[in-house]
């Protein structure tokens, strides 16, 4: 990994290069393909926060945030939280660091934005990315969304 890391907005030149941003075939089961998650992004404008993840000119990963939602749903707002959607980083740009500089750039974001709390998802089980979650500093707080384990940073 180099220091030139950075996050890139996705638009139409990038586009393309966002969708080849591909998993272990083995991992493909936790976290939704890109084009999945630019889909979905589309429908939560000012909701979600999509990023290419570079490393110098090189894409290395995707990832997407969501902003402020209502994590009931029901309108009330009584439960607004930010956290990162989803981080999907290329099978052969793994364990260099690119998913912890991805979290920090969303925990930078949310922090930006006033934010005290980062929410994360993530598959359970031994295959899954909860020792890299956890590592990082989450805490799980026993709650499930969608069959997903749910945690929280303090920021």
């Amino acid at each position: 990994m180099t220091t030139d890391l950075r996050l890139a907005e996705i638009t139409p030149a990038n586009f393309e290069t966002a969708l080849a941003i591909k998993v272990r075939a083995d991992q493909e089961h936790l976290v939704e393909p890109v084009v999945q998650s630019l889909a979905e992004a589309s429908m939560w404008p000012g909701v979600a926060w999509p990023r290419l993840i570079l490393d110098g000119d090189q894409p290395v990963g995707f990832l997407m945030a969501f902003l402020d939602i209502d994590w009931l749903g029901d309108g009330s707002r009584s439960d607004i939280r930010s956290g990162l959607w989803r981080l999907n980083i290329d099978a052969g740009a793994q364990a260099k660091g690119y998913g912890r500089f991805a979290v920090e750039q969303v925990a930078e974001e949310i922090r930006r934005r006033g934010g005290k709390v980062m929410t994360v998802t993530y598959h359970p089980g031994a295959d899954g990315p909860q020792g890299f979650y956890l590592r990082l500093g989450f805490k799980e707080t026993g709650e499930f969304s969608d069959g997903e384990t749910v945690a929280e940073l303090v920021l």
